[in-house]
């Protein structure tokens, strides 16, 4: 009895749709292996999925990077602001937190969501940083990739062979900021692995809950006001970050780490969604309530 029982769970949760499962093994040579000492989550084989509209939808285990939901995980797609996780990566890499940045008349005029900074204004890469994960400021991805790199585009070149370092075969960047680009796109997956990679950074975890701050100018000539555009912080979900996005091609999109009362965390990342906060708490619930770890 025991035994035809096991055998039930087992075929249930390998017949379990999760919007476009991976056949192949080959398809995720990311995936971490569970040591024996991971708790790996593992599903109610009875638990239905979420009903989420969004074009690109993951949930992944932060730990195992077991896949617990996808839809078009490895569909190449516009990821808006999200770009500015790798923007942020790299400068977090190879710059220190003290360097000052004089921002040029190319940074200071660029458009969309913007810290507002002034041609000449000289600020530290913490400050930009902020600007960048809190507000996700423009202008600030601009002006660290220019600080960097010497200009865009070889910042730009920066970010593609970090991106195949990484093993992100469906991603490309052509801009550090994210605007519409047809040869700036990601998949759920690529995004989810660079999210975790990101997240590691002390200094993420530190800014990316943040919801307002204040930072200023070298000398405090300037200051710059800087308010969270992540609507689930401070909601009843336990969401510790990370990066929004949002352009008339990529939709409204949300990359969001989460954790449980258990201390598990997981990953979710919604693109091209209509509701991007209400559908990554539809993801955030479902997931921790559809799975144990064990």
């Amino acid at each position: 009895m025991l035994t035809s029982l096991l055998s039930f769970y087992i075929a249930a949760n390998l017949s379990q749709d999760i919007g476009n499962p991976i056949s192949n093994p080959a398809d995720t040579p990311f995936l971490n292996k569970v040591t024996e000492q991971s708790a790996k989550p593992v599903k109610n084989p009875f638990n239905i999925s979420p009903v989420i509209s969004a074009k690109g939808v993951i949930s992944m285990d932060m730990e195992s990077e077991e896949i617990l939901y996808g839809k078009n995980i490895h569909a190449r797609m516009p990821i808006a602001s999200i770009t500015k996780l790798m923007t942020i990566l790299i400068i977090l890499e190879e710059n220190k937190l003290d360097e000052v940045v004089t921002v040029s008349n190319n940074a200071a005029s660029t458009t969309g969501s913007r810290m507002h900074l002034h041609a000449g204004e000289r600020i530290t890469i913490e400050n930009l940083l902020y600007g960048a994960i809190i507000h996700s400021a423009n202008d600030a991805a601009v002006a660290l990739a220019e600080h960097n790199a010497g200009n865009v585009s070889k910042f730009v070149q920066k970010m593609n062979k970090k991106a195949a370092e990484l093993g992100l075969v469906n991603t490309r960047f052509q801009n550090p900021i994210g605007w519409d680009d047809p040869l700036n796109y990601s998949s759920p997956f690529d995004v989810a692995r660079l999210s975790k990679i990101v997240y590691q950074k002390d200094f993420v975890q530190k800014s990316a809950s943040v919801k307002n701050m204040v930072v200023r100018s070298v000398g405090g000539g300037y200051t710059h006001r800087l308010e969270s555009t992540n609507d689930l912080l401070n909601s009843y979900l336990n969401i510790k970050g990370l990066k929004t996005g949002r352009t008339s091609a990529a939709g409204l999109c949300l990359a969001a780490i989460a954790k449980n009362d258990e201390g598990k965390e997981i990953i979710t990342i919604i693109l091209n969604s209509h509701a991007r906060f209400q559908e990554t708490k539809i993801l955030v619930d479902w997931s921790f309530r559809a799975y144990n770890w064990y």
